[in-house]
């Protein structure tokens, strides 16, 4: 994914998040943030169980959309 790419998932993230609050289970900023910080310490075992060969310990625009998205249902 280039940053333009990542740049537009932004685009439609935010979007969706203002036309479908209600699929969002993180919806303060507070919520989200904190929800960043948890799923980011668990995405590796999410890479692990859909058997992604991804690293979550390299940084890269796929792994940075795939925290985001997944901040906005964890619990």
């Amino acid at each position: 994914m280039t940053r333009v790419e990542f740049i537009e998932f932004i685009r439609e993230f935010r979007k969706d998040l203002k036309e479908d609050k209600s699929s969002w289970r993180n919806v303060t900023l507070e919520d989200f943030l904190e929800a960043i910080e948890s799923y980011t310490e668990d995405v590796q075992g999410f890479y692990d169980n859909m058997q992604m060969d991804i690293d979550a310990d390299k940084p890269t625009w796929e792994n940075f959309k795939t925290i985001l998205k997944g901040a906005s249902v964890y619990e």
